[in-house]
């Protein structure tokens, strides 16, 4: 077992692959945290709790005035009974107060791992896997439950938390907050680690010194959103890539979410993650109750990089789902690009033929094949195929493309309504909408309200009735807005807060469904890029669009920042036209090449308008990736150079056996009179010879990590060196 429980102490220890948390059940009531960190075989109360009276510190036990619940370092702390930090719940009561006081009842440990009714988690595909411990606490005054459920995965290093809320009492409760999991850490010497961004600049990194009080990263536009991620990290002062203590967080929910860490007033950290308390509440009537999302939880004790092979490989085995999780993908062209809404069938057959002729797998069909969608004006809710542009239908243009030996991919966005549609001039209330109120446009466009089961159930028939009326064998989900005005004509007045969670809800209710129906499709994701990239949705759909920037040099940092949590396997990555049409640089096909190559392959430009020359290094590029996709997509990734701190990048992909990398350079700008350059490579093995395939050289692999190997001079801005090595024996 992975848990293992000392009776005497009422200690409980989790041992991961590579941590250790333990908690303990202080005077048989309150269930204190003791150690997160590298793992131990034994905890032997090395470190107790020190109970120390403090002033200002009310004492729960009148008889005892060293043990303050504002002292105590808590798993799931509440308000009203001494503790003056952030709580991870918060209850409203009929009366209208909002005190309550978990305590300990029971607990009991088994193995396997539970799914979480209605939303996305990691899982096990056999209960020898991980472990679970269930500690059930009680409010005995409202009957109040709550059900801390830990996960502990045995041969991987990642702890999942959430909490399960059930009202057992007689009167109704009202949930004001109800966060996923809380971590006390007894000091306060750490950095944090979040991400920022925004629309076309997604998953920027931010590291500042924590300070006194409260630093948070949150959503409250309805989605996770390209402004924050659902992430947080604690980092030792000393902790870079290759070194220090790393504890993160990541919550698995696309909505609204906070996380944050709260210095408190004795140099201790609370972290806590969940459901963004901000404009939420739910209604908990006798019998009834409710699960928080789940977060994932890991430490790694050789900084950012062991962080991020250990979040990369779980999500990438254990969250992913389906048969595309463990199949190479596609190599696609997608026409948005280069034709925007103004195409017929013959402009995309052509573009689909080429691709063809150049070695592409799947062609993808954008926005305005649907209603009268000749631009962002209108038809959104409306899934009805244009015969005006397709006039054999979707089904005749798909075979059109199937004929050819490719595969038929199609763009939706299920999600939304616009004002111009047959859809809304019918249901004008499934908007998300407060009654009274202007109904703000973004994109032209209102949100569909998805806590109503009727609006779900016509997404599902609609979506799906498209899927099996042609062969079609991709989708592109896209969310082109945020929500405003909230609230749902299907709740009443005391539920209206539950709206943005219940959007949540249906949404997952949704992909569940379509997914299931359909599970040859491969699905990807996509809110205007990365404005929706969270392990909720990668649980549906197996991989992201990152950002509608696809400039390759700002993807040099879109993709670095993503990778520290998400795997390559899960980021679409295309090579577009130049000038870029989001920035407007102008870069050489062979940089543009290399970084959609460490990702997820695909083209977004007009192929009929290329050079022989331009075809010529498409089908080599197109050939290239096609040898090392799977090393790619399924390998270790390695980051070497970071674009956030100078002129250029370098990361290296290595195959499990560790027998085949590729090494990525990109220098960003030319700097006169440079130095001669050498890059120290990452996760070769040290006993092994490599070969350098493009040389013919044999090196070491102890050699290539600890010497390292000479670039040769690059000319000009915008350059890159895109390197494979192969085993060849051993020294």
């Amino acid at each position: 077992m992975a848990i293992h429980f000392d009776a005497e102490q009422r200690v409980f220890h989790l041992q991961s692959a590579n941590s250790s948390y333990v908690l303990q059940i202080v005077k048989g009531e309150f269930v204190a945290h003791l150690y997160w960190g590298k793992k131990i075989k034994a905890y032997r109360d090395s470190s107790p709790l020190a109970f120390v009276g403090r002033a200002f510190a009310p004492n729960v036990d009148p008889k005892d005035h060293d043990i303050s619940l504002d002292t105590l370092p808590q798993e799931y702390p509440g308000f009203g009974t001494g503790d003056f930090g952030a709580p991870a719940y918060q209850i409203g009561q009929e009366d209208g107060s909002t005190v309550t006081d978990l305590r300990y009842i029971s607990h009991k440990i088994y193995a396997g791992k539970p799914s979480l009714p209605g939303l996305p988690a990691t899982y096990v595909e056999s209960d020898s896997e991980a472990d679970t411990l269930e500690l059930l606490l009680e409010d005995q005054l409202t009957g109040l439950q709550a059900t801390l459920l830990y996960t502990v995965y045995s041969t991987q290093g990642a702890i999942t938390r959430s909490v399960r809320l059930e009202n057992h009492g007689q009167q109704n409760l009202k949930l004001l907050r109800a966060l996923s999991a809380s971590v006390d850490f007894r000091d306060d010497e750490y950095d944090m680690l979040t991400f920022y961004g925004a629309h076309l600049k997604e998953r920027n990194i931010a590291r500042r010194p924590l300070t006194s009080g409260i630093q948070a990263a949150e959503s409250r536009r309805g989605a996770s959103s390209p402004q924050q991620n659902p992430f947080l990290a604690l980092l030792r002062k000393d902790t870079n890539e290759d070194a220090g203590e790393v504890y993160a967080f990541n919550l698995v929910y696309s909505g609204n979410f906070i996380a944050q860490a709260e210095v408190q007033q004795f140099q201790t950290t609370r972290v806590s993650i969940g459901i963004n308390p901000f404009d939420f509440s739910w209604a908990l009537e006798p019998g009834a109750s409710f699960q928080t999302p789940e977060v994932v939880m890991v430490y790694a004790s050789e900084g950012l990089g062991e962080m991020s092979r250990i979040l990369n490989k779980l999500y990438q085995s254990r969250l992913v789902r389906g048969k595309h999780r463990d199949a190479v993908r596609p190599i696609l062209i997608n026409n948005w690009e280069a034709t925007y809404f103004d195409f017929d069938a013959d402009k995309i057959t052509a573009i689909a033929s080429a691709g063809h002729e150049l070695g592409m797998e799947l062609f993808v069909l954008d926005d305005g094949w649907f209603g009268r969608r000749d631009d962002d004006h209108s038809s959104l809710g409306d899934w009805v195929t244009d015969l005006r542009k397709l006039p054999e239908g979707l089904d005749g243009l798909a075979r059109r493309i199937t004929d050819m030996g490719m595969q038929f991919g199609l763009w939706f966005e299920p999600e939304m309504v616009s004002p111009d549609s047959d859809l809304y001039r019918s249901h004008p209330d499934w908007c998300i909408h407060v009654p009274g109120r202007a109904r703000s446009e973004s994109r032209n466009q209102l949100v569909l309200d998805l806590a109503r089961p009727e609006v779900c159930d016509y997404i599902i028939q609609a979506v799906g009735s498209i899927l099996a009326s042609a062969p079609i064998s991709y989708v592109k989900w896209d969310m082109n807005r945020h929500m405003s005005e909230v609230g749902s004509a299907g709740l009443p007045p005391e539920r209206q807060r539950e709206t943005a969670h219940r959007y949540m809800l249906g949404l997952y209710r949704v992909m569940e469904e379509l997914t299931t129906a359909f599970p040859d499709v491969l699905f990807e994701s996509c809110s205007s890029g990365g404005g929706r990239y969270d392990p909720g949705m990668l649980y549906y759909m197996p991989q992201t669009w990152m950002s509608d920037n696809t400039d390759a040099i700002s993807r040099l940092k879109i993709q670095y920042g993503n990778s520290l949590v998400y795997p390559a396997v899960t980021m679409g990555s295309h090579v577009s036209t130049v000038p870029n049409h989001q920035v407007k640089r102008i870069t050489s096909l062979d940089i543009r090449g290399h970084v959609a190559m460490s990702g997820n392959f695909g083209y977004e430009l007009d192929l009929t308008k290329l050079t022989e020359e331009e075809k010529q290094t498409v089908k080599e590029q197109i050939a290239l990736y096609k040898e090392v996709r799977e090393l790619i997509q399924f390998g270790t990734f390695y980051r070497i150079l970071n674009p956030f701190e100078g002129n250029e990048a370098a990361w290296t992909f290595v195959s499990e056996q560790q027998d085949e990398a590729v090494l990525a350079f990109f220098r960003v700008l030319s700097q006169p009179n440079e130095r001669i350059q050498i890059l120290r490579t990452k996760g070769l093995n040290p006993n092994y010879l490599y070969r350098h395939l493009d040389t013919g050289r044999v090196y070491g692999g102890d050699e290539l990590m600890y010497n390292g190997i000479t670039l040769p001079r690059l000319e000009g801005d915008f350059v890159s060196l895109f390197w494979r090595f192969e085993k060849v024996g051993e020294q």
